[in-house]
């Protein structure tokens, strides 16, 4: 077992209501042993229901909560509506993490911000533990993408709610500059959420090998696992979540998965490569990431 070196909560400075959160989400849930595995089911807003083709069954709210508590995630990610009408039957068995913003596939995603639906003291009603938010990296839209997250930071903040940022590259510059999953932009991102006051960030792994129109000191040839490493470190206090990303094979994603952890990252955050499966394959292959996970304890596990 390998005892990795990732942000702590008691070192990183949170006031007591984000801690106790945030503890209870890590120490208190999945496997408790300070890495967290997470269940988004926001696709829907953000996809459209052309997600639950794969697997019908997924289309029902009900379905997915239960997939979550049985299969020991840290937490399982809703958006309003559907924290409002689900999630209390499911109260206390999975802590919940109520997406802020949100926005529909039409028009196409590289649209520069992603407008509020909910607020904090929405997910203070519905007894959340954590917020999310999405901030799209690099769009000429920034201004306005970071003054609404700076009043989501600030009600955080005043309602002791830990705040975990979907950093997502986009936009024409970044298309120009490597792409949204190349190493640059991945760095960039992890980087700019931690500077903007995030307390988790949520990023995609990175593409070491995606050169095109970046910085020079990023054109140097880095392994996979050296450029995760190098997300991590550019989160510093910023504890960092890795998404499963598009659907690869099996022994891709978790390879993946393995490298995060290594890398420091506190945990996953794995979606529709989970429940657009059949029920008893998306449990065998949480139970593989939790196996992971098992390996990578914090120091104070």
């Amino acid at each position: 077992m390998t005892t990795t070196s990732r942000p702590r909560l008691q070192e990183i400075g949170l006031p007591a209501g984000k801690q106790t959160r945030l503890h209870r989400i890590v120490h208190e849930h999945g496997l408790r042993n300070g890495t967290a595995l997470f269940l988004p089911y926001d696709q829907g807003l953000e996809h459209g229901p052309r997600d639950f083709t794969e697997n019908p069954v997924a289309s029902d709210p009900r379905y997915v909560l239960r997939l979550a508590v049985e299969g020991g995630f840290n937490g399982i990610v809703l958006q309003v509506g559907l924290a409002q009408k689900f999630a209390w039957e499911f109260a206390g068995e999975v802590p919940l993490v109520l997406k802020l913003n949100g926005k529909t596939d039409v028009p196409p995603a590289d649209a520069p911000v992603s407008p509020l639906q909910a607020s904090v003291e929405d997910a203070v009603r519905l007894g959340a533990d954590a917020v999310g938010y999405t901030l799209y990296v690099g769009t000429q839209a920034a201004e306005a993408d970071y003054a609404q997250l700076r009043r989501v930071r600030a009600d955080s903040d005043r309602y002791g709610m830990p705040l975990i940022v979907w950093a997502y590259p986009r936009g024409w510059a970044v298309d120009e500059k490597g792409g949204r999953d190349s190493f640059y932009e991945v760095d960039y991102a992890a980087r700019v959420a931690s500077e903007l006051g995030a307390d988790m960030v949520k990023v995609n792994f990175p593409d070491p090998d995606k050169h095109t129109g970046v910085p020079a000191a990023y054109r140097h040839r880095l392994t996979a696992q050296e450029a995760i490493d190098r997300v991590v470190r550019s989160a510093n206090r910023t504890m960092l979540l890795v998404s499963g990303g598009s659907r690869l094979g099996d022994d891709a994603m978790l390879a993946k998965a393995r490298m995060s952890m290594e890398a420091g990252a506190t945990g996953l955050i794995f979606g529709r490569n989970v429940w657009q499966r059949e029920h008893d394959e998306s449990l065998r292959f949480v139970e593989h990431l939790r196996k992971i996970l098992a390996e990578y304890p914090d120091e104070r596990s």
